[in-house]
């Protein structure tokens, strides 16, 4: 079976150890094979377990049931967990680039990106917003089509406007912005969670969705036009909803995906709902890439603290995209 890429993320974070214990679990839990990218002395100096050295991804599979494959592909320099530097920060750009690579290729089929530090990768000379912008560039995409999905067992959420200042958000908010994310949106579900019809709900910008214009216009100006023109194109879009009725039981039964207007309308709930098994998915791309929904957690590492959930949960969620995808394909 081809194996998944798992790029290290910054070697000083916790994404050496949480990668180390979604490998232990697999005995419990259905892991798909998979390779580490990156230096495995990090792993090394937070986890005690067996790993196979390996020169390719034609040796994952066969050392994948009793040690943990780890392709290096750059040192990471003085190992310290918890204590970040650039040397750590240039392996894991280069651990990313690898794993994108491997993926792009066929030689393995899915990503998993670990977690890493934007102020340290910006240091080695990083120039993206964040992975998935950089993913995007490496597989041609441009980033207004490399949509972010945050996915838990009972609830997909996607932010419109991601990481920028609250206050330059209204700006950002257009009637194209909207249906690009959503159309990308409504293929991202049928090709990565197989749901033939995506139902999609929006999120009001303003408190009680503006309230008919009383207390703001971008509901009926930009979000409401935009889920006309969705409808007109054969897409499931209802809303837009007030905010703080959106996340219930009842409500969350209604849709396959909430689309928020600010970035943490759509973070809050799903960290909340699914803290420990959060997954970031990117839609619109060529390739299958998750990552899970947690920082490096410099605080912690190297305390055997760390809780691999989101990272076993982002793991499955690549094999089982992948394979609706590789099944689509067949069909």
């Amino acid at each position: 079976m081809t194996p998944l890429a798992v790029s290290m993320g910054d070697p000083a974070g916790i994404g050496p150890e949480v990668i180390a214990k979604a490998w232990e679990r697999r005995t419990t839990v259905p892991i798909p094979p998979f390779v580490v990218i990156g230096d495995g002395r990090a792993i090394e100096a937070v986890w005690p377990g067996p790993i196979a050295r390996v020169s390719g991804v034609e040796d994952v599979e066969r050392a994948f049931a009793d040690a943990l494959p780890v392709l290096t592909v750059e040192a990471a320099g003085a190992i310290r967990p918890g204590v970040p530097d650039a040397d750590g920060a240039r392996s894991a750009l280069a651990s990313l680039e690898a794993a994108v690579g491997l993926v792009r290729s066929g030689a393995a089929r899915a990503l998993v990106t670990g977690p890493v530090s934007k102020a340290q990768l910006y240091g080695a000379g990083f120039t993206h917003p964040g992975q998935t912008e950089f993913v995007a560039e490496r597989c041609g995409v441009a980033a207004r089509n490399a949509v972010m999905m945050l996915a838990g067992p009972d609830l997909r959420v996607v932010p419109l406007t991601v990481h920028i200042p609250l206050s330059h958000a209204p700006r950002q908010l257009t009637v194209e912005l909207i249906l690009t994310k959503a159309r990308v949106t409504a293929r991202g579900l049928q090709r990565n969670f197989g749901v033939d019809r995506p139902r999609l709900a929006f999120a009001g910008l303003n408190p009680h969705a503006g309230e008919g214009g009383a207390l703001g216009r971008e509901e009926l100006e930009v979000i409401a036009p935009a889920i006309a023109q969705l409808q007109a194109e054969g897409i499931d879009a209802r809303g837009p909803f007030a905010a703080d009725t959106l996340f219930h039981a009842r409500a969350r039964a209604d849709y396959d995906a909430a689309l928020c207007p600010t970035h943490d309308q759509a973070l809050i709930p799903i960290k909340t709902l699914h803290f420990d098994e959060g997954v970031n998915i990117t839609l619109g791309l060529p390739i299958v890439r998750t990552s899970p929904d947690h920082g490096t957690a410099f605080g912690i590492a190297g305390q055997d603290r760390a809780e691999p959930g989101a990272t076993i949960a982002a793991i499955r969620m690549a094999a089982a995209a992948a394979e609706r995808r590789a099944g689509a394909v067949c069909r």
